[in-house]
């Protein structure tokens, strides 16, 4: 069974060739790359985000094996979603899923269920795959959908995934997909971001939390960081690290109405 794409010449180019092309040009990449537990990377169109998830792809290398925590925006299905398919089509071809990974999650977690329906139009997982394949051709994935605010759910969700990644006992990245604030001022979205951005340089899942609840932060994946930084902690991880924070001012030129984007990396 296979996931084919939903947003392929939208959000970025539909010809292969051509998307191989601009990905490349995407991706900053200076050498001496680092291992990362964990990668929060932007979901908006290339032509806003693209540069900006390039640079944090670029940073680190790309392991063998990649789950990818993405944001339920339809609300359907399961809150905790673990995709059901056998390989994801992108214009750049097939990859395959990690259905050993899958299955282990599954088989111990009291939160996670396979459900195909939330990730078939998910473009918060998709966008992230065509970087994974250039990168890395034999990497596999594990595409997970979240569309909870639960709090105890998502901590024992990242928990669980810190554990069958310890059992593993293999290099497995954990990429949270997420945007920052959407449609404020630039100088609005990044005073707001900043303290989002704050906990995650810490480190601190809860702190995260906190701040966008209270500060009423509209960044959507802040449940998907919640649990990659919770599985971070479990694998022994200690600090967050900023690759770039931009906006869709620089592509739009409205400074008066953007969304924020952040590319950053886990260890």
């Amino acid at each position: 069974m296979i996931r084919y794409p939903s947003v392929a010449g939208m959000f970025y180019p539909g010809d292969g060739e051509v998307l191989r092309t601009e990905v490349r040009e995407l991706i900053n990449d200076a050498g001496n790359k680092v291992k990362a537990i964990g990668l929060i990377s932007p979901h908006a169109g290339y032509v806003y985000s693209g540069s900006c998830a390039g640079n944090g792809f670029g940073k680190i290398n790309i392991p063998d094996r990649v789950i990818i925590l993405g944001v339920n925006h339809r609300g359907a299905g399961h809150a905790m979603a673990v995709d059901g398919h056998n390989k994801w089509n992108t214009p750049l071809g097939d990859i395959k899923i990690d259905d050993n990974l899958r299955d282990e999650l599954i088989q111990k977690s009291v939160v996670f269920e396979v459900d195909s329906v939330p990730s078939s139009e998910e473009h918060s997982l998709e966008v992230q795959i065509p970087f994974i394949q250039v990168l890395n051709p034999t990497a596999k994935i594990l595409p997970i959908t979240i569309g909870t605010h639960d709090r105890e759910m998502m901590r024992t969700g990242g928990l669980e995934i810190g554990r069958i990644i310890k059992e593993a006992n293999d290099d497995i990245l954990i990429i949270a997909s997420t945007d920052m604030s959407h449609y404020i001022s630039a100088d609005n979205a990044k005073e707001l971001d900043h303290m989002a951005i704050e906990k995650i340089i810490e480190l601190d899942p809860d702190g995260l939390f906190e701040a966008v609840r209270s500060n009423n932060i509209s960044m959507c994946g802040v449940s998907p960081t919640y649990i990659m930084m919770t599985a971070a902690k479990e694998l022994g991880g200690a600090k967050g690290e900023v690759i770039e924070y931009t906006n869709s001012g620089y592509t739009s030129g409205d400074f008066d109405q953007v969304v924020g984007y952040l590319s950053a990396l886990i260890n």
